[in-house]
């Protein structure tokens, strides 16, 4: 069967499942253009909660499903592959995180959502790379322990200098791995482009950037700068949407390491058997899940820009 009909497959079916099919930012390209959603993985969790859809399709990884699961607990919330993980989120538990807290009893817990319903239930609220700084400031408490990337944390900690920002030496091996060199060598290739950059990257790369943004903060500037060229600073999967909105325009991948291989498990024939079986589910029981929608709660209530 090639893509043309695996497409239409997976459309007709997700028809009759009456299901929302959810593909987030770094998947392949053939999945973000099935989709009825793309987007960053909150925005995305968010339309899950909003829609009255019955089922969920997340093209994602692991702990982004589970996020649409605590926000939309009455809906069948699949996950094409169950393997796709992220490691990032995998790099600390509920019980480092409790141990973490009991070091530092005074601060408060600044979780990015890329972490499991078990650590943003041990969390006191969540962030997202767009309104990170936004929660720290709002909040009262002069040290954060911020878990689990210690790249975004450190890049709160630059913009909110008044606080105490303690960071959990977590990070996103894709964006942790873009070098100083590559964007020097990216910059010189391209002398008049624009270098956005996401802020899992390392403190070294953000300071070489002309913009730092999150995935959704990426396409609104490339469409807003008046800009010819870009220089890429995430994960390859953004560029479909880049391209498809800005078809005027060049975008620069830096590396050929910015692939995330979890982001590209999920294939069409993976979305089309997950519609016939409606398996793997993902679920998180009703204990853990309240906590953790308490803190997303609480991200949710802070100011946006």
């Amino acid at each position: 069967m090639d893509q043309e009909q695996l497409k239409q497959q997976i459309k007709q079916l997700a028809a009759e499942r009456n299901a929302l099919l959810m593909a987030h930012n770094y998947q392949r390209d053939e999945v973000q253009e099935i989709a009825d959603v793309t987007g960053d993985s909150l925005a995305l969790s968010m339309e899950a909660a909003k829609t009255d859809k019955d089922v969920i399709v997340f093209c994602g990884v692991h702990f982004m499903a589970e996020s649409a699961a605590i926000l939309a607990p009455e809906k069948t919330v699949l996950l094409p592959r169950e393997d796709a993980g992220c490691p990032m989120a995998d790099m600390i538990t509920d019980e480092q995180l409790r141990q973490f807290k009991a070091e530092h009893p005074d601060g408060v817990v600044v979780t990015y959502v890329n972490s499991t319903a078990a650590v943003k239930a041990e969390s006191d609220i969540c962030c997202t790379s767009s309104n990170a700084i936004n929660v720290a400031r709002s909040l009262e408490a002069k040290k954060l322990l911020m878990v689990p990337d210690r790249n975004l944390g450190r890049f709160i900690a630059k913009h909110v200098p008044e606080k105490e920002c303690i960071c959990w030496e977590g990070y996103c091996p894709t964006h942790d791995r873009l070098s100083v060199e590559e964007i020097r060598q990216a910059k010189a290739e391209h002398p008049d482009a624009v270098f956005m950059a996401h802020p899992e990257c390392t403190p070294e790369i953000l300071d070489m950037a002309d913009h730092i943004c999150s995935t959704s903060g990426m396409y609104e500037y490339a469409k807003t700068n008046p800009a010819k060229t870009f220089i890429v600073g995430t994960e390859n999967g953004i560029l479909w949407r880049l391209k498809v909105e800005n078809p005027e325009k060049e975008f620069i991948m830096p590396s050929r390491r910015l692939v995330c291989p979890n982001m590209k498990l999920t294939s069409l024939e993976d979305i089309l058997k997950c519609l016939q079986t409606l398996e793997p589910r993902i679920t998180v029981d009703e204990t853990t899940r309240e906590k953790a929608k308490q803190s997303l709660d609480r991200m949710l209530a802070v100011p946006r820009d």
